[in-house]
């Protein structure tokens, strides 16, 4: 058995880009684990699957996929779903997670991750689409918490409530992203605080962390876009730091995927997040022997 299917699946990881092979494999870093878009690994084999292969040994996965658009309103790609379900036989990822988004439409694929109206209706597609996934990938999955953009007119249930629900009825995880609370909680004006004191927080399996772009939408309000493209925002920061006490240590992602900076930058986020989460799983237990 290789060290990466004994060891377990915890504390903090990065995702894994090929400009960063050689530096991981000469510094073998204390991580967690390495996350990759199982999108990338769809082909038979080549450098990316040798990569991965040799990260594989000595790392736990997680498989993050972008493609499945399990919120369209059509049927999902079986095609997609079968290549995915070849990656996750092929490398054993510790999780297997997805968006709860849409990106496909009459066959074409769309580059978003787009949203989608809260409703009933909606909810037991997402919820059939779900359950195909897991019983063709024999594993749950976790399902990631959205960054919007826009509001639906026709939303009837708020968004914590409309995920916990998916959970009832799939059975499915969630990952919960804090930076695209911290997103959408800015670009519709509620507070992330609520958002996470509301979330079905006994489902998560993974948390990620990201930086996000300033912008203005059409009426010069501010909008935050997220891009991956920068480090973790302090506000994140505090933001994580309550979902840690209110969760406890959790196995936790850097995603860093544009504008993708040298290995020291990114192995320090990396630890940053390694102390965030010590120092409030530490003042929690202190807490509690104090009582």
């Amino acid at each position: 058995m290789t060290k990466a299917k004994r060891a377990g699946f915890g504390g903090v990881g990065v995702g894994f880009k090929a400009e960063h092979f050689a530096a991981v494999l000469e510094e073998r870093p204390d991580l967690g684990f390495f996350e990759v878009h199982a999108e990338n690994y769809m082909g038979a084999g080549g450098p990316p699957h040798r990569r991965l292969e040799a990260i594989r040994e000595r790392y736990p996965l997680s498989l993050h996929g972008v493609g499945l658009s399990i919120g369209s309103p059509g049927s999902l790609d079986c095609a997609h779903l079968a290549r995915l379900a070849r990656v996750a036989e092929r490398y054993e990822p510790a999780v297997v997670s997805e968006h709860l988004a849409w990106s496909t439409h009459d066959g074409a694929f769309l580059n978003d991750l787009l949203p989608l109206p809260y409703t009933e209706e909606t909810l037991e597609r997402v919820c059939e689409h779900i359950d195909l996934v897991q019983t063709t990938l024999g594993r749950t999955m976790l399902l990631e918490n959205p960054s919007t953009y826009v509001a639906f007119a026709e939303t009837t249930m708020r968004e914590t409530n409309f995920l916990g629900e998916i959970v009832r009825r799939t059975g499915c995880g969630l990952l919960l992203d804090v930076n695209n609370i911290f997103v959408s909680a800015t670009n519709h004006g509620f507070d992330p605080y609520r958002y996470l004191a509301d979330f079905p927080l006994a489902a998560v399996g993974e948390i990620h962390l990201a930086g996000c772009a300033d912008d203005r939408d059409d009426a010069g309000f501010p909008l935050l876009i997220d891009a991956h493209d920068s480090p973790v925002r302090d506000a994140v920061w505090l933001l994580y730091a309550e979902a840690i006490r209110r969760l406890g240590a959790t196995p936790t992602l850097i995603e860093w995927d544009n504008d993708v900076p040298a290995w020291p930058a990114l192995f320090q986020e990396a630890r940053r997040a390694e102390r965030a989460m010590a120092a409030t799983t530490d003042r929690k237990a202190e807490r509690i022997d104090a009582v």
